[in-house]
Order: structure tokens, then C-alpha cells, then sequence
């Protein structure tokens, strides 16, 4: 069973598939494997419907983890996390346009808005894991008391 405190790693884990998945489907789309891009680009936009899942179930019932890193590496991190914030907002309206494109087969446009999806999509998948390791590896929160947020409930 997973529980509340395992979905930052969960997180994790899913932004590198996604992003790998990512990478994939444009390898795949360079070399002309079409049906392989299809599968690696559907697997991605699966993999971060997931990770916002259970993203957002995360923060319900934990609230917001604070960076407890200082000095220079804390305006670096605040820079990460809020191009990633921003660039973040706009990955699911820019990933469905472009899944949308490419099901109803107007691939022109597909391939014009793909060009501004990958490379936002992307960013956000890898510096997710970035964020990730600083704000719990590198730099971990000091250990919460007898419950997280709003109470303490595992999945």
C-alpha cells in the first residue's frame, strides 16, 4: 500500500518517465516511427495525468513542504521552482491541443504547436525531479510531527 508520505518519490518517478517517454517519442518521430511516437507521446500524456493526480492528492492532505535549504542554492531553487510553476500551468492546455491535433489528423498544426509543447513539457518533467531531489534529498524538511496537514490518511 502507498502511503501519503511515499507520493513526493511517486512524483518523482513519474516527471523521469514522463520525460523519458518524451525524449522517445521524439527520437521515434525524427526516425519516422510513427506509431511508436503515437504510443510514447500517449504514454506520456498518461503518465502526467497520473503524476497530477496524485500530486495534487499530496498536497491535500500534506499542504505545501517549505525549501529548507539557505544561501546561494535558495534563490537558485526559488528560480527552478517558479519557471516551473509558470511553464507548469500551461503543460495540460498545450499537451491536449497538441494530442488533439494529431487524433483529429491535422498534423500540420500538430507539428507546429508540438514544437512549443515538447520543449515546455519536457522542462517541467525534468526540473520536477530537480525540485524533488533539492527539496527532499539535498535539502530535506525537518520530520513533521504526529500528523501532515490536514490530517494524516494513507492511500
Amino acid at each position: 500500500m502507498i502511503h501519503i508520505t511515499d507520493l513526493p518519490s511517486v512524483n518523482a518517478l513519474l516527471n523521469a518517465t514522463s520525460a523519458v517517454l518524451l525524449l522517445l517519442g521524439y527520437r521515434f518521430i525524427r526516425r519516422r516511427h510513427i506509431r511508436a511516437h503515437q504510443v510514447s507521446m500517449t504514454a506520456a500524456f498518461a503518465v502526467s495525468v497520473l503524476f497530477l493526480l496524485s500530486y495534487l492528492v499530496y498536497h491535500y492532505y500534506a499542504g505545501a513542504t517549505r525549501f529548507s535549504g539557505s544561501g546561494w542554492v535558495r534563490p537558485l531553487y526559488f528560480a527552478i521552482l517558479f519557471s516551473h510553476t509558470v511553464l507548469a500551468a500551461f503543460v495540460p492546455f498545450l499537451a491536449l491541443l497538441t494530442l488533439t491535433r494529431a487524433w483529429k489528423r491535422q498534423f500540420r498544426q500538430h507539428g507546429r504547436i508540438a514544437r512549443w509543447t515538447l520543449p515546455i513539457w519536457l522542462y517541467v518533467s525534468v526540473t520536477g525531479v530537480i525540485i524533488y531531489f533539492l527539496l527532499y534529498h539535498l535539502y530535506p524538511p525537518p520530520p513533521a510531527g504526529p500528523g501532515v496537514g490536514r490530517g494524516f490518511s494513507p492511500i
